[in-house]
């Protein structure tokens, strides 16, 4: 098994892909990685950490990055030499498994749609995320590679949703429910009533509409809405998370009680934090593209890359794709495949 991984992609690249890669080689077996960047600026760190020596790791020189300021399909067309699109190139010829990037997110969709393709029966990818609900987690899609969407690929994203709750959460028989503004059959727009409609009819858990407060409540362990929604939901979440921590110690900083009190309360708080921490998957998979591919958030630290590496290489040996396709050939509601 061959990962490849973006090495230029990301706030802190190269350094904090390159260390986590090093970490993923030390702690994990299986696999080995085609690191695509450019060598000349990855050399120094490629000797700190060892890899240019490692026989688990080859290189491929890419010239360009993409940077996260710029457009996704203005950097596929002016920049076909970019670590991203040589890397989802490897991928797509068969020449690797997997491919691992933190970088820009409109560059990864719009590289593997053209490089790897989409699986058969698969028109649009979704990023899928896990978020934490009460007592267990849930996954929801598509988080942002698509603001806009047909029912036909909310049907999709329930299909793919349901095969990757089952592999990575480990739930025999995922819920899944379609975001809308009301539970009932009746709530919601054209797109999400026509959804409800073609996903009652597919061989799946489904539980029908939920509202937002519902990804929390541990009604359903898949949650399915438009990239545009998906991703509105994924920063406000961040959002008040980050808000409640600056609560927490607003509150607990009043007096010298107060500080006592949280000093002692210092492993329930780590806890908490340790709940929403997406470093231990250290990425989303885009489902529906032809090969695995797992993206970081921009900022991911070596821990976080580390993690990316180990759920792609997970993904491949489970064949998540091939699971995917008996799903939608079993559903057979598209038409999509030819049986």
């Amino acid at each position: 098994m061959k990962i490849a991984i973006d090495a230029m992609g990301g706030d802190f690249a190269p350094l904090s892909v390159l260390e986590g890669t090093a970490e993923a080689l030390s702690s994990y077996d299986g696999f080995n990685v085609i690191l695509v960047g450019n060598l000349p600026l990855m050399q120094p760190i490629v000797e700190r950490f060892g890899l240019n020596n490692n026989p688990r790791v080859e290189f491929v020189h890419a010239e360009q990055v993409v940077k996260m300021d710029e457009s996704s399909t203005v950097a596929l067309r002016a920049k076909k030499d970019s670590s991203i699109t040589v890397a989802a190139g490897i991928v797509g010829r068969g020449e690797a498994d997997a491919l691992v990037t933190v970088g820009h997110t409109g560059a990864a969709v719009a590289a593997t749609i053209v490089k790897m393709r989409t699986l058969p029966g698969v028109e649009r990818p979704a990023i899928a995320v896990i978020m934490p609900s009460k007592d267990r987690k849930v996954v929801l899609l598509d988080a942002g590679a698509n603001v806009e969407c047909k029912a036909e690929h909310l049907a999709q994203f329930a299909i793919m949703g349901t095969i990757y709750s089952k592999l990575v959460l480990g739930i025999s028989d995922p819920k899944v429910g379609i975001l809308s503004v009301g539970d009932e059959a009746i709530k919601g727009n054209d797109v999400t009533k026509e959804a409800f409609r073609l996903i009652s009819g597919m061989p799946l858990n489904f539980a029908g509409n939920v509202e937002g407060s519902d990804i929390f409540n541990d009604v359903v362990d898949v949650v399915v809405c438009d990239g545009f929604v998906g991703n509105a939901v994924l920063k406000a979440c961040e959002g008040i998370s980050k808000a409640a921590i600056h609560w927490l110690k607003k509150a607990f900083t009043k007096n010298p009680f107060r500080i006592t009190t949280a000093i002692l309360a210092q492993k329930v708080f780590e806890e908490l934090k340790e709940m929403g921490n997406g470093e231990e998957y250290g990425g989303a998979p885009l489902l529906g593209i032809n090969g695995i591919c797992i993206k970081g958030h921009g900022s991911s630290s070596p821990k976080a890359v580390r993690n990316a590496i180990r759920v792609a290489a997970d993904l491949v040996s489970k064949k998540m794709n091939e699971q995917i396709l008996n799903k939608l050939k079993e559903s057979n509601a598209l038409l999509k495949i030819n049986n």
